[in-house]
This record gives structure tokens, sequence and C-alpha cells, in this order.
């Protein structure tokens, strides 16, 4: 250990980015205690979407195995209008992913991943502490001092941020506005594949888009079980945090207002749904925004972003990767390798935010915009669907 190298970092909150975090720096060799406010460890939501560039990391870490017993991997993503039902254009996923990429492109259940990441970390020697929400901080000579809300303390080196798009810790680093309505809702369903019409189970991939509104669905659980979602606009709740409640399959239908009978079908043989208010920031716009000092911000704390690109937990688990190098073989005090970390996501992470937010845009068109949208797509197909810069990860 480096005179220089923390001798003990603090992590809080343990989602998909904290435990991520969690294990990165344990790996590295580093001392890592998690702090979780829940009493118990769960991942509530459906499936995500991990593209080369994370399923890439995942493997460095030693995760390949137990990635393939809980993921699927499409062999192609579909694009479709939800009016008309017409195949826009598609992408191949499977071989040329690996080829291209180095890796595959997966989905996957959210407590699948959560699940997986919790075993590896508890295994690589990260300490988790259950029912402990941070209540904050205070600098102890060359260190901090991490207080819970219980009245305990752990002494840090480094104290991460990763609790979420409504995180503690960001607003008392940095001050700012809490997350913002995007004026879109999310609901969200998973159904086994059993238990739906063969004709509605697939292995793929499939977006579909319409004015104000789109589509998501692909297997998960290892092909066993297919997750929607099914992204509309609508007013903001009275309770922004009140963000997973039961949603109904009326409800829903009158906020899509009119669709093709194909997509109809298949929102119609979904028996419950949940619904969630969507909230993200700005793009990030400086290295300050994600660390000062010995404390940084990781995933949805430092960048919550809007589903539309498919990397909210990717970012996260890439901001992992880079925050354990950093801290672990970086050059100079805690708070210069901090900063370093910073220095190396923030444009990444502002660049993979823009995006999100433009595709949106790009989805939910009317008008001109979408018959633009929908031409450019049968045209140029695979070349405008995929994301090189992104899957290669390139900033």
């Amino acid at each position: 250990m480096t005179r220089n190298e923390p001798k003990q970092v603090v992590i809080a909150g343990g989602g998909i980015g904290g435990l991520a975090a969690a294990l990165a720096c344990a790996r590295q060799g580093l001392p890592v205690q998690l702090l979780e406010r829940a009493a118990q460890l769960s991942e509530v939501g459906a499936g995500i979407q991990i593209g080369p560039n994370v399923t890439r990391i995942l493997q460095a870490w030693g995760l390949t195995e137990a990635l393939s017993r809980v993921a699927a991997f499409p062999e192609r993503l579909q694009a479709r209008d939800a009016q008309t039902g017409r195949v826009l254009g598609s992408l191949r996923l499977g071989e040329r992913a690996q080829t291209l990429y180095g890796a595959p492109y997966a989905t996957i259940h959210r407590a699948d991943l959560h699940g997986l990441l919790l075993h590896a970390a508890q295994a690589a020697g990260a300490g988790v502490a259950l029912g402990q929400s941070v209540h904050g901080w205070t600098e102890s000579g060359e260190g901090l001092v991490v207080q819970s809300a219980s009245g305990q303390a752990w002494q840090a080196d480094a104290l991460i941020g990763a609790d979420g798009v409504w995180s503690a810790l960001r607003q008392q680093l940095l001050g700012d506005a809490p997350a913002r309505f995007t004026g879109h809702l999310a609901f969200r369903a998973l159904v086994p594949q059993a238990d739906l019409p063969s004709a509605l189970r697939t292995q793929e991939v499939t977006v579909w888009m319409g004015p104000r509104l789109h589509v998501v669905h692909y297997p998960v659980r290892a092909g066993q079980a297919l997750n929607i979602i099914v992204i509309v606009h609508g007013d903001k709740p009275t309770d922004p945090k009140d963000w997973d409640h039961a949603g109904h399959a009326d409800t829903l239908m009158q906020a899509m207002g009119p669709v093709g009978a194909d997509l109809r079908q298949r929102l119609e043989a979904i028996p419950a749904w949940r619904l969630w208010a969507l909230h993200d920031r700005a793009p990030v716009s400086a290295a300050s925004q994600m660390a000062q000092g010995r404390v940084a911000l990781l995933g949805d704390a430092a960048h919550p972003m809007r589903p539309y690109l498919a990397q909210g937990a990717g970012m996260a688990i890439e901001d992992a990767q880079v925050l354990a190098q950093c801290l672990a073989q970086g050059a100079g005090s805690v708070s210069q390798r901090l900063h370093s970390y910073a220095d190396q996501r923030w444009t990444r992470n502002a660049r993979v935010q823009a995006r999100a937010i433009r595709n949106g845009q790009i989805f939910h068109a009317t008008g001109p915009v979408a018959w633009g949208r929908n031409l450019s797509m049968r045209l140029m197909g695979e070349r405008l669907m995929d994301v090189p810069w992104l899957y290669s990860g390139k900033v």
C-alpha cells in the first residue's frame, strides 16, 4: 500500500452503482465499507439493458459465468412504428457486438445484476452495513469521520456518494436544486414468457416509437421473462419521490392514445404495471460536480439521466471502474485522485446525458420530425442505430 492510498473507502448507497464501486475498489485491494439505509438489500424495478461497454467491465471483474446464468443476450434490436407496426430499422447484436466491441449486448433483471454484484463484492472483502443512512461527515486530521443517522461513525479516507437521484450526499456537497421532473412517466412490467401467447414471446429487443410515447420490451431472466417499459408524457406527481406505485392498465392506455393493433395486443396481455415518474438533471458541466476534496459522487447521484440510451446503470459501472483505478493506482493525495476520477468521467457522462435527452425527443417526435425519423431509419438502419463511440468506451 502506497503512502497516499486510501486506508478505507466508505460508500453511501447499496444500489447497482454503490455495489459496483465496492466491488471495483475491493478488487484493487482497497478496504471498503458500504453503508445502505435499507434494512435489507434488494433492488426494485424490472429490466435493464447493458451494452458492450458495460459487459466488458463485468467480464473483467470475473463475472462472465455469473452473468451468463441470469442474463439474456439478444441477437437483434428492432425499431417499429407504434401506430402502424411497420419495422423501421434493425441493429444486429449477438456476434456482431462481440466482434466489434469485444463483449456482448445483454439484457438483465435489475435484481439479478444487483445480486451478482453483491455476492462478488462481499466475496472480494467489501463490508456491507444495513440500516445505516449517512447523515454527514466531518474532517478529522488527514481523513473524514462519516456519521450515520443512527449515531454510528466510520473513519474514512474517501467518501463516495452512490445514493441515487435524490442523493443526500449531493445536497450536502453541492447544495444544488433537487432533481427535475422530466415530464415523462414510465409504466413497467415483468411477465413470464410462458404466460404470454406464443406469438408475443420474443428474444429480441424491440422499441416502438410514436407521438409523445415509446415502448421497449426485451427478454430477461435468461430469456424466461419479458420486461416491458412504456414511457408517456404526463403530469408531475404530488410527491416527486413517490416513484414506485401501482399503475393501472386503463390509465396507461388512456395516456398512450391510439396505437396499432399489434402493439395494443402486446400491452393488453400484461396483467399488472408499476409506475415511475422519471427525474434527471442537466448534463454535468464540470469535474467539481462529481468530486470535491475527499468526497465524490457516482452514478445517479452525480449524473441521473433519461433512459433513452439505456446507460443509467452502465455509466455507474463505468464510474466504479475508473474510481477504483484512480484511488488504487493514481498519483498524489486522495483528493487529487478523486479529482482525477471526476476529470476522466464528467465529459463522457455529460455526453451520454445529452444524447439520452436527444433520443427521447426523437423517439417521441410528432409531425414532420417523426416522418424524417422514420425515413432516416429505413434508409440508414444499422448505421443510424449503432453507437460506436459509446460501446467502444470513447468519450
